[in-house]
Protein backbone atom coordinates (compact mmCIF):
# COMPACT_ATOMS: atom_id res chain seq x y z
CA UNK A 1 0.00 0.00 0.00
CA UNK A 2 2.50 2.80 1.03
CA UNK A 3 4.30 1.80 -2.13
CA UNK A 4 1.45 2.31 -4.64
CA UNK A 5 0.80 5.31 -2.61
CA UNK A 6 4.54 6.77 -3.37
CA UNK A 7 3.98 5.89 -6.82
CA UNK A 8 0.80 8.01 -7.46
CA UNK A 9 2.46 11.18 -5.44
CA UNK A 10 5.32 10.89 -7.80
CA UNK A 11 2.84 10.25 -10.82
CA UNK A 12 1.40 14.00 -9.25
CA UNK A 13 4.24 15.66 -10.48
CA UNK A 14 3.82 15.08 -13.50
CA UNK A 15 -0.01 16.03 -14.19
CA UNK A 16 -0.20 19.53 -15.46
CA UNK A 17 -3.49 20.32 -14.62
CA UNK A 18 -2.79 19.33 -10.90
CA UNK A 19 -1.51 21.89 -8.87
CA UNK A 20 0.41 21.02 -5.21
CA UNK A 21 1.66 24.55 -3.69
CA UNK A 22 2.94 24.75 -0.64
CA UNK A 23 0.99 26.62 2.27
CA UNK A 24 3.65 29.31 2.16
CA UNK A 25 3.62 30.16 -1.18
CA UNK A 26 -0.12 30.22 -0.80
CA UNK A 27 -0.10 32.92 1.96
CA UNK A 28 2.75 34.79 0.14
CA UNK A 29 0.60 35.94 -2.85
CA UNK A 30 -0.60 33.02 -5.03
CA UNK A 31 0.54 33.42 -8.22
CA UNK A 32 -2.88 32.00 -10.01
CA UNK A 33 -5.36 34.20 -7.80
CA UNK A 34 -7.64 36.48 -9.92
CA UNK A 35 -6.18 34.68 -13.36
CA UNK A 36 -7.63 31.59 -13.23
CA UNK A 37 -9.27 32.18 -16.18
CA UNK A 38 -6.33 33.66 -17.82
CA UNK A 39 -3.51 31.76 -17.21
CA UNK A 40 -4.88 28.12 -16.62
CA UNK A 41 -8.14 27.15 -18.40
CA UNK A 42 -7.33 30.22 -21.32
CA UNK A 43 -10.91 30.59 -21.29
CA UNK A 44 -13.63 33.20 -20.18
CA UNK A 45 -16.15 30.35 -19.07
CA UNK A 46 -17.43 30.31 -15.02
CA UNK A 47 -14.90 28.62 -12.74
CA UNK A 48 -16.83 26.13 -10.13
CA UNK A 49 -15.08 24.43 -7.06
CA UNK A 50 -15.59 20.86 -5.33
CA UNK A 51 -14.44 20.80 -1.80
CA UNK A 52 -12.94 18.08 -0.27
CA UNK A 53 -13.27 15.94 -3.96
CA UNK A 54 -11.56 13.04 -2.96
CA UNK A 55 -11.04 11.30 -6.22
CA UNK A 56 -12.58 13.79 -8.13
CA UNK A 57 -15.72 11.77 -9.25
CA UNK A 58 -17.76 14.86 -9.13
CA UNK A 59 -15.55 17.02 -10.56
CA UNK A 60 -14.93 15.32 -13.80
CA UNK A 61 -18.48 14.45 -13.84
CA UNK A 62 -19.61 18.00 -13.54
CA UNK A 63 -17.16 18.40 -17.03
CA UNK A 64 -18.84 16.12 -18.53
CA UNK A 65 -22.07 17.45 -17.95
CA UNK A 66 -20.94 21.28 -18.62
CA UNK A 67 -17.95 21.11 -20.86
CA UNK A 68 -18.94 24.88 -21.73
CA UNK A 69 -17.53 25.22 -17.84
CA UNK A 70 -14.38 24.89 -15.48
CA UNK A 71 -14.39 22.53 -12.55
CA UNK A 72 -11.58 22.84 -10.05
CA UNK A 73 -11.43 20.06 -7.11
CA UNK A 74 -9.62 20.89 -4.14
CA UNK A 75 -8.30 18.02 -1.52
CA UNK A 76 -5.94 17.64 0.58
CA UNK A 77 -5.49 13.79 0.03
CA UNK A 78 -2.49 12.96 -2.54
CA UNK A 79 -3.66 9.71 -3.33
CA UNK A 80 -7.32 10.40 -3.92
CA UNK A 81 -6.59 13.48 -6.60
CA UNK A 82 -4.16 10.89 -8.24
CA UNK A 83 -7.62 9.36 -9.24
CA UNK A 84 -9.04 12.05 -10.85
CA UNK A 85 -6.50 13.44 -12.47
CA UNK A 86 -5.27 9.84 -13.86
CA UNK A 87 -8.74 10.11 -15.48
CA UNK A 88 -8.79 13.99 -16.82
CA UNK A 89 -5.12 12.47 -18.56
CA UNK A 90 -6.37 9.25 -19.84
CA UNK A 91 -9.74 10.92 -21.40
CA UNK A 92 -8.00 14.31 -22.31
CA UNK A 93 -10.33 16.59 -20.02
CA UNK A 94 -9.60 20.03 -21.35
CA UNK A 95 -12.16 22.42 -18.27
CA UNK A 96 -10.74 20.42 -15.44
CA UNK A 97 -7.84 21.31 -12.80
CA UNK A 98 -7.35 20.28 -9.15
CA UNK A 99 -5.44 22.16 -6.17
CA UNK A 100 -4.19 19.72 -3.29
CA UNK A 101 -4.30 22.04 -0.30
CA UNK A 102 -6.21 22.84 2.86
CA UNK A 103 -10.08 24.50 2.55
CA UNK A 104 -9.41 27.21 4.66
CA UNK A 105 -7.11 28.27 2.19
CA UNK A 106 -9.44 29.11 -0.48
CA UNK A 107 -9.42 33.37 0.03
CA UNK A 108 -5.50 33.20 -0.86
CA UNK A 109 -6.39 31.00 -3.82
CA UNK A 110 -9.32 32.72 -5.36
CA UNK A 111 -10.06 36.01 -5.71
CA UNK A 112 -13.35 37.56 -5.27
CA UNK A 113 -16.14 37.02 -7.62
CA UNK A 114 -13.77 34.31 -9.34
CA UNK A 115 -15.57 31.34 -8.35
CA UNK A 116 -18.79 30.89 -9.67
CA UNK A 117 -20.51 27.92 -7.34
CA UNK A 118 -19.06 25.53 -5.32
CA UNK A 119 -20.28 21.77 -4.18
CA UNK A 120 -19.69 19.86 -0.87
CA UNK A 121 -20.15 16.47 -1.73
CA UNK A 122 -20.05 13.78 1.15
CA UNK A 123 -17.82 15.45 3.77
CA UNK A 124 -17.27 14.56 6.92
CA UNK A 125 -19.99 15.71 9.36
CA UNK A 126 -18.14 16.20 12.14
CA UNK A 127 -20.87 15.14 14.58
CA UNK A 128 -19.16 16.10 18.16
CA UNK A 129 -19.45 19.32 19.23
CA UNK A 130 -16.16 20.11 19.63
CA UNK A 131 -15.89 19.32 16.32
CA UNK A 132 -18.22 21.96 14.40
CA UNK A 133 -15.86 24.18 13.37
CA UNK A 134 -14.25 22.03 11.12
CA UNK A 135 -17.88 21.20 9.33
CA UNK A 136 -17.48 22.14 5.86
CA UNK A 137 -20.54 24.65 5.92
CA UNK A 138 -19.80 26.04 9.53
CA UNK A 139 -20.52 29.88 9.45
CA UNK A 140 -16.66 30.68 9.19
CA UNK A 141 -15.83 28.10 6.04
CA UNK A 142 -19.24 29.46 4.61
CA UNK A 143 -17.98 33.35 4.99
CA UNK A 144 -14.71 32.21 3.27
CA UNK A 145 -16.82 30.73 0.22
CA UNK A 146 -18.60 34.13 -0.11
CA UNK A 147 -15.07 35.68 -0.27
CA UNK A 148 -14.54 34.58 -3.72
CA UNK A 149 -18.14 33.34 -4.90
CA UNK A 150 -19.83 35.74 -7.62
CA UNK A 151 -22.75 37.90 -6.09
CA UNK A 152 -25.39 35.19 -6.31
CA UNK A 153 -23.52 32.37 -6.45
CA UNK A 154 -24.68 28.78 -5.02
CA UNK A 155 -23.31 26.80 -2.67
CA UNK A 156 -24.06 22.67 -3.15
CA UNK A 157 -24.24 20.31 -0.25
CA UNK A 158 -24.70 16.49 -0.64
CA UNK A 159 -24.18 14.09 1.79
CA UNK A 160 -25.55 11.02 3.47
CA UNK A 161 -25.91 12.63 6.75
CA UNK A 162 -29.25 13.75 8.25
CA UNK A 163 -27.16 15.51 10.84
CA UNK A 164 -25.42 17.68 8.29
CA UNK A 165 -28.41 18.34 6.04
CA UNK A 166 -30.27 19.50 9.45
CA UNK A 167 -27.41 21.47 10.63
CA UNK A 168 -27.35 22.94 7.46
CA UNK A 169 -30.54 24.23 6.92
CA UNK A 170 -30.24 25.78 11.11
CA UNK A 171 -26.88 28.22 9.57
CA UNK A 172 -29.10 29.17 6.47
CA UNK A 173 -31.02 30.79 8.31
CA UNK A 174 -29.27 32.19 10.81
CA UNK A 175 -27.01 33.52 8.35
CA UNK A 176 -30.24 34.92 6.43
CA UNK A 177 -28.79 32.66 3.64
CA UNK A 178 -31.70 31.23 0.68
CA UNK A 179 -32.79 28.09 0.04
CA UNK A 180 -33.24 27.61 -3.82
CA UNK A 181 -33.88 24.05 -2.95
CA UNK A 182 -34.11 21.15 -0.18
CA UNK A 183 -34.31 17.84 -0.32
CA UNK A 184 -34.34 14.39 2.52
CA UNK A 185 -34.50 11.47 0.18
CA UNK A 186 -33.29 12.70 -3.75
CA UNK A 187 -33.98 9.03 -4.87
CA UNK A 188 -37.22 8.54 -3.56
CA UNK A 189 -39.74 7.79 -6.73
CA UNK A 190 -41.89 10.66 -5.21
CA UNK A 191 -39.41 13.13 -5.16
CA UNK A 192 -40.19 16.68 -7.18
CA UNK A 193 -37.85 16.93 -10.16
CA UNK A 194 -34.03 17.91 -9.16
CA UNK A 195 -31.13 19.26 -11.53
CA UNK A 196 -29.66 15.95 -13.61
CA UNK A 197 -26.52 16.50 -12.22
CA UNK A 198 -27.79 15.75 -8.63
CA UNK A 199 -28.84 12.34 -9.34
CA UNK A 200 -26.74 11.29 -12.38
CA UNK A 201 -23.18 11.92 -11.08
CA UNK A 202 -22.62 9.51 -8.53
CA UNK A 203 -19.34 9.66 -5.86
CA UNK A 204 -17.67 6.68 -5.16
CA UNK A 205 -18.69 6.97 -1.47
CA UNK A 206 -22.58 7.70 -2.63
CA UNK A 207 -22.65 3.98 -4.14
CA UNK A 208 -21.42 2.48 -1.06
CA UNK A 209 -24.11 4.58 1.12
CA UNK A 210 -26.72 4.12 -1.16
CA UNK A 211 -26.13 -0.22 -1.12
CA UNK A 212 -26.14 0.21 2.90
CA UNK A 213 -29.73 1.64 2.42
CA UNK A 214 -28.63 5.40 3.51
CA UNK A 215 -30.96 8.15 2.40
CA UNK A 216 -29.17 11.16 0.09
CA UNK A 217 -30.21 14.36 0.85
CA UNK A 218 -29.10 17.84 -0.99
CA UNK A 219 -29.36 21.73 -0.20
CA UNK A 220 -29.13 24.64 -2.82
CA UNK A 221 -28.56 27.66 -1.08
CA UNK A 222 -27.07 31.12 -1.67
CA UNK A 223 -26.77 34.58 -0.34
Amino acid sequence: MAKNKLQKFKENLNFPYLIQPKREEVLAGFELKGYWNEKFFENENPITLELGCGKGDYTVGLSRHYPEQNFIGIDIKGARLWRGAKTVEQEEIQNVGFIRTQIELLPHIFDANEVAEIWITFPDPQIKFRRAKHRLTHPDFLNNYFKILKPGGAIHLKTDSEFLHGYTHGIIELMGLKTVISNHDIYHPDTFELPTEVTEIQTFYEKRFRDEGKKITYIKFSK
